[in-house]
């Protein structure tokens, strides 16, 4: 019980660094709440291998911490350092209304998977409600952001989520499975990172509205 506790609470802290992520207007202070974030993620990964006597978790956990709590953060902090455009920082959507709209789907994320009853999650279930929530939120962060760079954290929420959600389902999967993830979501960044220094040096702006001139 006091496993599941520990796992539990973590998971709603990552809930709000996520929410925190998400309403925060400058990149720069985004990119050192992702990598809090992805730290939390990272011992709730090694909580879950304690409660479930997982040893591939431990890996996971280091391959995390390797990749999203050091390279995933330089990169965008190397990326992004010298783009600024702080007519795009302000969303389309208020902080407060964000934070109303990331406690509903947290609460219908939770009531979705209740109904759920498989004896591997067993007092865990808060949890595959959070990695449901955490990869909707991350969705959230896209749709809600004029900022292309605050788009990106979007899509690094989802990962998360997902990949939260793999641990909590296939805590017994190989560490090659664990490596490829990782893989994956630091080539998506650093493509996703070169695609937007190649728009602000074609068109002076980190606006999304702006791509419109693309067009033709």
């Amino acid at each position: 019980m006091t496993g599941s506790l520990l796992v539990n609470n973590l998971a709603g802290l990552l809930i709000i660094t996520s929410m925190l992520v998400v309403i925060v207007r400058k990149p720069v202070t985004a990119t050192l709440l992702y990598a809090l974030q992805s730290l939390v993620l990272v011992l709730t990964f090694v909580a879950l291998g304690h409660h479930f006597g997982s040893h591939e978790l431990y890996s996971w956990a280091i391959s995390a911490f390797i990749t999203k709590v050091v390279l995933v953060p330089l990169i965008l902090g190397f990326a992004f350092r010298k783009l600024s455009d702080p007519a795009a920082d302000r969303g389309v959507i208020g902080s407060a209304s964000l934070v109303l709209i990331a406690v509903i789907i947290v609460l219908v994320s939770y009531f979705a998977v209740k109904p759920v009853q498989l004896p591997l999650i067993g007092d865990l279930q808060p949890v595959l409600a959070v990695s449901m929530g955490h990869f909707f939120i991350g969705l959230l962060c896209i749709v809600s952001q004029r900022n292309i760079l605050k788009q990106v954290f979007g899509y690094c929420l989802m990962e998360n989520g997902s990949h939260l959600t793999l641990a909590l389902l296939a805590h017994n999967a190989p560490e090659l499975v664990e490596i490829g993830i990782a893989t994956d979501s630091i080539f998506a960044v650093i493509i996703m990172s070169v695609l937007a220094r190649s728009i602000y040096r074609q068109l002076g702006t980190l606006d999304v509205r702006q791509l419109l001139s693309l067009k033709g």
